[in-house]
């Protein structure tokens, strides 16, 4: 009888971690801001976050089945940011050929998007495919020109 108990305990934690995971996923989350000068800052700029305008850089790979999901929402977002006074960058890495910049940015899981302001610190987080109205809603206050 112990172990049956044993056994409901552990699937019903297994089942709670599941259900929090599964409620974050695709959720825009605040960052925690970084120094400006910093290697992360250098490895951003040389796959073109600048500091220029604000930036949507995502992480993907050709194995990833998600990742077309977040290319379609990133592409459509930003597209109907074009017109803005500071037009969003659409920067798309491949985790494979850049493991140095994921690391850095702590990207545990595919697929990751960042969002980056015009002074190119990094803003927001998303893991998982993100809904096209809280990407927009995330990006937008940053392409209005100061």
């Amino acid at each position: 009888m112990i172990e049956i108990t044993i056994l409901a305990a552990v699937l019903l934690a297994a089942l709670a971690v599941g259900i929090f995971l599964r409620r974050r996923e695709g959720k825009v989350r605040a960052a925690d801001v970084i120094e400006i000068g910093s290697a992360r800052a250098d490895l951003l700029a040389a796959v073109g976050v600048t500091g220029t305008g604000p930036a949507v850089l995502h992480f993907s790979a050709d194995w990833c089945g998600p990742c077309v999901a977040v290319r379609r929402v990133v592409a459509d977002v930003t597209g109907q940011l074009a017109e803005s006074a500071q037009p969003p960058l659409d920067i798309e890495i491949d985790i494979d050929a850049d493991p140095v910049l994921a690391k850095e940015l702590n990207v545990l899981s595919l697929p990751t998007t960042f969002v980056f302001d015009s002074e190119g610190r990094e803003r927001f987080r998303i893991s998982g495919v993100p809904k096209v109205t809280d990407l927009r809603s995330a990006l937008e206050p940053l392409t209005v020109a100061a």
